[in-house]
């Protein structure tokens, strides 16, 4: 399925009016369905859809990549159902933490059916050596938009990518918290060291969240995040950086894994 198209639009400005067209994302319905029964409906890009499903497991805590037998993409009238099979433990988690839930790509916390649920306990993120100058910072967040291109052609998506020296991997959506979980679910299953994962969004606490599940160090957004999601970051154990620019950013919690740079010896 073709994820941007072209639509007819009217262009006005400086008093000229002129025709053309403009390429726009889609937006599908895309149901994740585990063992035969759906979980969640969310709007999203038609990419990426078994690393979604992937990572959505991962990241909301039903299963880890191990734990998923198979995955397939089953088109419908109606969009498409992602049918995922779990084995062993995963199973029993995901009766648990059963939900029924139909997703716009602005939230990521709609038909929880309990307060607990949306402030559930989030993993510790694992210690680890991984540290980043703040030049590094700022070439993480300007390696990004490479890595854009529905958005360099609709101006509509968000992207979520992992930095570790260079950028390793991104993914884009209409969603951020889509965009985020395919991202995840690629690393869930590729072998990669320990990074920087780097947003096009805002940071919300269940962006803190899927990062904590994903086990990243550093998180680093663009814009400004929210106070229980600096609150949050600090629990897990992300170092979170935000408001970065290619030339500027802020760093609010876990500043211990920003270092010096190292002093140039002629």
């Amino acid at each position: 399925m073709q994820t941007h198209r072209p639509l007819p639009r009217l262009s006005f400005g400086m008093g000229a009016v002129s025709s053309g067209s403009r390429e726009l994302p889609e937006e599908v319905a895309v149901a994740l369905s585990f063992n035969g029964s759906t979980q969640a409906v969310m709007m999203a890009s038609p990419a990426d859809l078994v690393d979604f499903a992937y990572g959505f497991a991962l990241t909301e805590g039903i299963a880890k990549s191990e734990e998923i037998q198979s995955v397939e993409v089953v088109e419908t009238p109606h969009g498409l159902d992602v049918q995922i099979w779990l084995e062993g433990d995963a199973e029993a988690r995901l009766t648990k933490r059963r939900r029924t839930m139909a997703g716009p790509v602005g939230c990521g916390l709609c038909g929880i059916d309990s307060l607990e649920e949306a402030t559930r306990k989030m993993a510790q993120v694992p210690a680890s050596p991984f540290r980043m100058t703040p030049s590094q910072v700022m070439a993480a967040v300007a390696s990004l938009p490479a890595a854009q291109p529905l958005h360099d052609t609709t101006r509509a998506a968000h992207a979520a990518g992992f930095w570790s020296g260079h950028l390793i991997a991104a993914r884009e959506d209409v969603g951020r918290h889509n965009a985020l979980d395919k991202l995840a679910g690629h690393l869930s299953r590729t072998p990669h060291p320990a990074g920087a994962v780097v947003l096009t969004s805002r940071v919300s606490i269940d962006m803190v969240q899927k990062v904590a599940a994903l086990g990243a160090p550093v998180l680093i957004a663009v814009s400004a995040p929210t106070a229980h999601a600096v609150t949050l970051a600090e629990q897990a154990g992300i170092t979170l950086i935000a408001l970065a620019r290619p030339d500027r950013f802020e760093v609010f919690t876990h500043t211990d894994r920003l270092i010096q740079e190292t002093a140039h010896v002629a």
